[in-house]
Parts: C-alpha cells; structure tokens; sequence
C-alpha cells in the first residue's frame, strides 16, 4: 500500500513538473531594456515614499516634541 502511494506521490509529481515546463514557455519574458525601466521606476517610486515618510516622521516628532514642552512647561 505504502509503495501504491509512493508511486502515485511521484507520478503527480512529474505531471506538475511537466504542466510547469510548458506554462513557463509561454511566458513573455521582458527584454533588459523593459527590466532596467521598470527597476529605476521603482527605485524613484521607493525614494519618493521614502522622502514622504521622512516629512511626516520629521513633522509628527516636531508636534509631539512640542506638546510636551507645553505640558512640561
């Protein structure tokens, strides 16, 4: 029973492998040129976000910063 098993665990197995192998040939893989433009879009969209967050960290620090001077007076 055990050995049944087996050989249906490595039958599937095979089967998944080769339902992979064709999907990934219909990939469209994009060129170098689309790789390289799409990672400095990220990249410039990562600092943008990081520039907003640094704003509103630095301005939130200021505004608690001052609330506790006014309460500690």
């Amino acid at each position: 029973m055990a050995e049944a098993k087996k050989g249906k665990f490595f039958a599937r197995l095979a089967r998944w492998f080769r339902e992979m192998k064709s999907e990934l040939k219909k990939v469209v893989w994009p060129s170098k040129r689309q790789i390289l433009n799409n990672t400095l879009i990220v990249l410039v969209c990562v600092v943008i976000v990081g520039i907003f967050i640094w704003v509103f960290d630095f301005a939130g620090n200021a505004i608690v910063n001052g609330i506790i001077t006014l309460v500690k007076g």
